[in-house]
């Protein structure tokens, strides 16, 4: 009897939900270059619409706004894989679900410790299940996914902490799982990139545990120095990730609010003899000019506030923002593999940080997508929905795999 109500409820609510999602869908720019245009605005209109209706909820006190996307992010769950021996453990109390190949191997695995992205805000070990799944059984390797604990509830540095924590626990236990310690790779998309830079950097000095044989970057997210590089200027209105929402989820997952998100976006956040100082890394003059032929127009510089700053300092935490990390660290990384999209405002934090790796002698294969968009690989197969260029870039991580 309840659900027949809940459906009468909610059916106004999705009227207004797509009312919004229509009247907003003009204001998104799809270009022409971009893979799949009339399948992306589909998606589009679909996360629109969810977060319509959350906000609608929200307002009702039904929910938040938030809770209502984790929910419908969460996708259906999915059946038994043949292939796959798939188990939900805890590594010191961090949720991971560990995914083995059932075919036997003439020796010990690769292992892969992935972590997800969705702006340190959404995404779940359900959510990533087919990328995961897809991983394990082309690459022939464990694969090890990391539920960290999520923003706004969990601020800076839980879920870098949680990566780190599972992180450190599997290269204590590589044997129970089958895996060589000298071909562990961490890998993870957007956010999940981010902290994979991150967890990368802490273990590089680490002479207790087995060295990380790579890192797997996907159009990770690495500074909140400077949101007007050329790509951000480029991609501002591009799905699945607009300029607004990466400069709002980067505060979110560093002080569980907002404010001052403006500021943040116009770059009065950061004093000038620090703008200086990591100029050297953060800058579109290290950015190659064939990325800059899309509308990149030179900005005046805004007027520093010493108030915001002090809100947003930890941004220049290499933890958090790990572009900014010292020559020293950076020059011990392992191997690594950046994979970045054309229309995506994180491309140029790929980019720098390619450069960054490169002046340091680590060895750097990178694979660009040139009709790709920001968090085009988690949708290579979605919802019925193919994107060839996700699934063009998801086989170039295994093929890198395959190559450790």
């Amino acid at each position: 009897a309840l659900l027949p109500a809940l459906l009468l409820l909610l059916l106004p609510l999705a009227a207004l939900a797509a009312a919004a999602v229509l009247l907003g869908l003009p204001s998104y720019d799809i270009p022409p270059g971009v893979n799949q245009p009339a399948k992306l605005r589909l998606v589009l209109t679909l996360l629109l619409g969810t977060a319509a209706l959350g906000r609608i909820l929200e307002k009702t006190g039904l929910c938040s706004q938030i809770t209502f996307g984790r929910y419908v992010r969460q996708g259906r769950k999915l059946g038994l894989d043949p292939k796959l021996f798939i188990q939900d453990l805890q590594f010191k109390e961090v949720p991971v679900r560990v995914y083995q190949p059932k075919a036997t191997s003439d020796g010990p695995r690769r292992g892969i410790l992935f972590f997800h992205g969705g702006g340190w805000v959404f995404g779940s070990l359900d959510t990533y299940e087919k990328v995961c799944r897809y991983l394990s059984r082309e690459s022939d390797s464990v694969v090890v996914s990391v539920q960290y604990r999520l923003a706004p509830e969990h601020k800076y540095p839980a879920a870098y902490e949680d990566c780190l924590t599972a992180s450190q626990h599997f290269l204590q236990h590589l044997q129970h799982y089958g895996v060589d310690p000298a071909r562990v790779t961490v890998c993870g998309d957007s956010a999940g990139g981010n902290l994979a830079a991150a967890v990368s950097q802490t273990l590089a000095g680490r002479s207790d545990l087995p060295r990380l044989r790579a890192q797997i970057l996907i159009y990770p997210g690495l500074q909140a120095l400077d949101f007007n590089l050329p790509s951000y200027q480029q991609n501002r209105g591009v799905p699945l990730l607009f300029r607004e929402r990466a400069a709002f989820f980067a505060l979110l997952y560093l002080n569980g609010d907002a404010l001052h998100m403006q500021e943040v976006l116009e770059g009065s956040h950061i004093p000038p003899d620090m703008r200086l100082k990591y100029r050297k890394w953060v800058s579109p003059d290290n950015i190659p000019e064939e990325f800059k032929v899309r509308g990149v127009k030179p900005l005046r510089p805004t007027d520093f506030i010493a108030e915001v700053y002090e809100t947003v300092k930890r941004f220049c935490e290499p933890n958090l923002c790990p572009l900014l990390a010292e020559d020293s660290v950076v020059h011990q990384l392992p191997e690594s593999f950046i994979l970045t999209c054309e229309y995506d405002v994180l491309r140029d934090d790929g980019l720098l940080y390619k450069k960054r790796l490169e002046d340091n002698g680590v060895r750097v294969t990178w694979y660009h997508l040139e009709d790709g968009f920001h968090g085009i690989i988690s949708l290579y197969d979605y919802c019925g929905f193919s994107f060839p260029s996700g699934k063009r870039g998801l086989d170039r991580v295994v093929n890198f795999l395959k190559s450790l």
